[in-house]
């Protein structure tokens, strides 16, 4: 005999009798495959999967249908645009008894990438991007957009200037009224009395978000990732000997930024990017506070902490 089971979503009555904006899931782990232009690896996501439900008297939705509908991709199968669309339909479809008109996924997952040495070579070493992708299909039309951090080091420029000028002082009393000087006086005392005052550089942060088009091959993460390294010229590294160490204490010198400097370099960087936005943040060696700078349009939702906390589209 078979047993008919109970669905209260269905049977059962709503308390309150009103739509709802979204409803479904959220940090669902996931294989998924990102596959670009040399590049082709299987990460670990956690999916955000939501559908609206309009229908006032109707309990709930399918949630289980959603779960299905993840679990049901190959994990092989390259994560685009397009596949995302397709995914969103089905989505929509899979709640039609529900009136669902709409439905969005969001993908949280690290970018995970090898980066070579600045100098040694043969020397590289793991580095991480945290990636948020979120699609939605809203009344049959499709919005992709790809976020992406991005770690950097960023020089004071106004504490870069203050340590010149101490050092430019000590070298004043120490030869100021020698009428000649030598190269290897002037060498011996640099080596001793260079670092006499140093600027403060800090680990900073940028946030970057664009839209993607529908008909694009994949979402393009690696060269947004690589147009914003270099265009802040001073990207974290992984794997370093002294002599990268020193290139990159070099790149520091010679690539003082304030926050406002960041950002602006950024912009200029992602023109013929559709709908770009910015958060950076430097994450203060000074102070007990980040200094930040935006660049609109990002998501109306996204805080000040977005960088700390990870953003919801």
């Amino acid at each position: 005999m078979t047993v008919v089971l109970p669905d209260p979503a269905l049977n059962d009555s709503s308390y309150g009798l009103t739509p709802l904006s979204w409803v479904g899931m959220e940090e669902i782990d996931l294989p998924i495959t990102v596959v670009e232009p040399g590049y082709t690896r299987q990460l670990h996501a956690r999916v955000d999967a939501q559908v609206d439900l309009p229908l006032a008297h109707v309990k709930g939705i399918h949630m289980s249908r959603l779960y299905r509908l993840l679990n049901d991709v190959p994990p092989e199968q390259a994560l685009s645009p397009l596949e995302l669309r397709r995914l969103l339909q089905s989505m929509v479809d899979s709640q039609e008894d529900c009136g669902t008109r709409s439905a969005r996924l969001g993908f949280s997952f690290d970018l995970l990438v090898r980066r070579p040495a600045l100098v040694t070579q043969k020397l590289a070493g793991w580095k991480s991007y945290p990636v948020v992708l979120e699609a939605r299909l809203l009344d049959g039309i499709f919005v992709c957009k790809v976020q992406v951090q991005i770690g950097y080091s960023s020089t004071c420029p106004c504490s870069a200037a203050l340590a010149r000028q101490l050092i430019e002082q000590g070298f004043m009393q120490a030869f100021g009224k020698q009428p000649v000087l030598h190269a290897d006086e002037v060498a011996a005392w640099l080596h001793k009395h260079a670092s006499l005052a140093t600027a403060h550089s800090q680990r900073s942060q940028a946030l970057v978000q664009v839209e993607v088009a529908e008909d694009s091959e994949d979402f393009g993460f690696l060269a947004l990732i690589d147009r914003v390294e270099k265009a802040l010229a001073t990207p974290l590294q992984t794997a370093v000997k002294r002599a990268d160490e020193q290139a990159f204490a070099a790149l520091n010198g010679q690539n003082l930024m304030f926050v406002e400097d960041a950002a602006r370099r950024i912009e200029a960087a992602l023109a013929g990017y559709q709908n770009p936005g910015i958060q950076v943040r430097h994450l203060e060696s000074l102070h007990p506070h980040d200094a930040v700078a935006f660049k609109t349009p990002l998501s109306a939702e996204m805080s000040l902490s977005g960088l700390k906390e990870g953003v919801v589209l």
